[in-house]
């Protein structure tokens, strides 16, 4: 009885030249052109007398479709794909923080950075945070941050509203869609 290896090498999923156990393959060229419906080994000497390889490309179909092509190339581009829809998907939120007496130029400053943050796709969390007697002057704080929503409405949506979270008001804005 053999006994295999529990920690066995990573397979290649992907099945390419002589590893193909199919009777007939759909053969698709490497400019994209159908060579038809023929078996596993003709197709393979197609791709040989091309210096190319032949990889099963869609398994479910009937019959399964092979391409003529680079595997280097091929799990290359599949691979920078996996790649950009990995950072595509990722989009942090970003934290802007502030006291209600902020300067001018501070003010400015936080304004340009959440500008940037969502052009770059991001939702900002901007929080104005008091302390002691500043309590009293929340008012003060939500009209701050009603000035920031005005100024960066060309680039955000507000997706939560200036709200009181016990000694800080926080406010969520979200990209504008293009």
């Amino acid at each position: 009885m053999k006994h295999r290896n529990p920690v066995s090498p990573k397979k290649n999923t992907t099945p390419i030249n002589e590893d193909i156990r199919c009777p007939e393959v759909r053969t698709i060229d490497e400019d994209g052109s159908n060579l038809g419906t023929m078996p596993p080994r003709e197709a393979l000497s197609i791709a040989q007398d091309k210096e190319l390889d032949l990889v099963l490309v869609s398994d479910t179909a009937n019959p399964p479709v092979c391409r003529i092509l680079d595997y280097g190339k091929y799990k290359y581009q599949q691979l920078k794909s996996k790649e950009n829809n990995r950072q595509s998907s990722k989009s942090q939120l970003k934290e802007l923080k502030m006291r209600y007496k902020i300067e001018d130029h501070d003010y400015s400053v936080r304004v340009n950075h959440a500008k940037r943050f969502l052009k770059s796709g991001n939702p900002v969390k901007a929080t104005v945070t008091m302390r002691g007697r500043e309590n009293l002057h929340g008012g003060l704080a939500k009209d701050l941050l009603d000035r920031m929503a005005i100024d960066l409405e060309e680039f955000a949506q507000i997706q939560q509203s200036p709200k009181r979270e016990g000694s800080r008001i926080t406010m969520l804005l979200t990209p504008r869609k293009a």
